[in-house]
């Protein structure tokens, strides 16, 4: 049995000693000991662990001594860590809510640590869990909380105050539907045990997830301001290049009447691109709708239920199948990718693709040592494009697309024009590869990959769709 005694100790040497042997003489041990002089001279908080008859000795001799406040009041104490924007003033309305609900304080620590936060640990004595719960219930309000201790007990009020918070935010910045709650309350979780166990701060990386659904809602709307290039590849073929402010891009090669369309972006802007989609295309409702992807990530393949055919590498389509069966492709099979891929399928309001849609024009030929390697042709109109299938430095199954008479190349992820970016797609880099750790499954095999691609270019002037930024003109070294 575990309890937390408040012990008004004399202040003069031996004090504590005195209190100690009491226990010790009962058998009692002491597993924590909260003591701060600076906040209160007089006031020891113990944790200690014994039987019921051990305790109830305990309680006796300690109010002999006079040591005690008072040993029928069941307090405890709790610690809590306060995340505090690290200005002027920054926790006084914290201590406020503190006197309001007459905690003690019995422990208070701080540093700055460089970024805009400080992380305030603070120990409350409390007598009962319902004031507990209301003092939490309003402090989240104020500020990210974690609990760090509670009396050692298998209370764990983590679950209910800052992944609810941090949760709450997420919701209500992105405006997704609240029955999404509960899977973000998982994915927060996995998300803080995997980093608690490196040893790292989660706060960080929460704080990065959470501009990121702020930028994606801040681009909803009329807010939605993707840009626009037309390209013209021969007299009867163009290539229209949509670059949203978040997510990938979205290309549409019309090739005298027929269209195809490579990548799609975020779901969460399904309304946005289809109204964007109907402009570009005044036919589009009428057309047969045809998409090529380059890999299957979520930023690439939200719109894909709109469509009528996908065209997908071998690898490319199981995945798709994998999360239309089983909710989880590639990256949520294990490893790090997991947690951030579900918050982020969550917050774009990601849907599987009915892989009954999904045509594989190409064998799945690429061994598994191979860096990169030709997987096949896929035409159409007057362009004839040689595809190549990497080995997975990105995500499995991402393919390149090169066409050598026309001089372009559709890259996907394997090269994204970082240099051509808007100011709102490099804001968008920042936060988004937190959600996946890395946005590269093995970042050094990608950048062979890379490696690979431009070694494949011929001479004159190419030019080069990548996933993410601008339409990039290249010309190869003569060395």
């Amino acid at each position: 049995m575990t309890k937390t005694y408040v012990a008004s100790v004399p202040d003069h040497i031996g004090a504590f000693l005195q209190a100690s042997m009491c226990f010790a003489e009962l058998g009692i041990n002491m597993t924590r000991v909260s003591y701060n002089k600076a906040v209160d001279s007089h006031t020891i908080f113990l944790d200690v662990e014994g039987t019921p008859e051990q305790l109830a000795a305990a309680d006796k001799e300690m109010a002999e001594i006079g040591y005690l406040q008072n040993f029928e009041d069941n307090s405890n104490v709790v610690l809590v860590e306060f995340q505090l924007r690290d200005v002027p003033g920054g926790i006084t309305e914290l201590l406020r809510l503190i006197a309001d609900f007459n905690f003690n304080i019995s422990y208070m620590s701080s540093n700055s640590n460089g970024t805009e936060y400080q992380y305030f640990k603070i120990g409350l004595l409390i007598t009962d869990d319902e004031s507990l719960t209301a003092f939490l219930s309003s402090a989240e309000q104020l500020c990210p909380i974690r609990i760090i201790d509670y009396n050692r007990s298998e209370r764990n009020f983590d679950n209910t105050i800052f992944y609810n918070s941090f949760v709450s935010s997420l919701i209500k910045a992105s405006g997704i539907s609240a029955s999404a709650k509960n899977d973000l309350l998982i994915s927060a979780n996995l998300a803080m045990q995997m980093l608690d166990e490196q040893g790292l701060s989660p706060y960080r990386t929460f704080d990065s997830i959470s501009k990121f659904a702020e930028m994606l809602a801040g681009c909803r709307g009329e807010a939605f301001s993707p840009r626009i290039t037309r390209h013209q590849i021969t007299p009867q073929t163009e290539i229209i290049l949509i670059e949203p402010p978040c997510g990938s891009n979205t290309a549409i090669i019309h090739s005298d009447d027929e269209y195809l369309f490579v990548d799609s972006g975020y779901a969460y802007y399904r309304t946005e691109m289809l109204d964007l989609l109907r402009q570009l295309v005044p036919e589009f409702d009428g057309i047969r709708k045809r998409i090529l992807i380059t890999h299957a990530d979520v930023d690439h393949c939200g719109l894909l239920p709109i469509f009528d055919e996908v065209i997908a590498s071998h690898k490319s389509a199981v995945c798709l199948q994998m999360e239309y069966e089983t909710g989880n492709g590639y990256r949520e099979l294990g490893g790090p990718h997991k947690p951030y891929i579900e918050m982020c399928k969550l917050l774009t309001e990601y849907t599987p693709c009915d892989p009954s849609k999904v045509i594989v024009p190409w064998p799945d030929s690429t061994p598994e040592h191979s860096v990169l390697r030709q997987a096949g042709f896929f035409n159409f109109g007057d362009l004839e494009f040689e595809v190549y299938e990497t080995r997975g430095g990105h995500l499995p199954g991402e393919t390149v697309l090169i066409d050598y008479t026309h001089n372009i190349a559709f890259t996907g992820d394997v090269y994204v024009n970082i240099k051509g970016m808007t100011s709102e797609q490099r804001q968008y880099n920042q936060h988004a590869p937190i959600l996946m750790t890395s946005v590269d499954t093995d970042p050094e095999l990608c950048a062979q990959q890379r490696k690979a691609v431009f070694q494949r270019l011929g001479s004159g002037k190419w030019r080069i769709f990548g996933g993410h930024g601008g339409c990039a003109e290249y010309v190869p070294s003569e060395k």
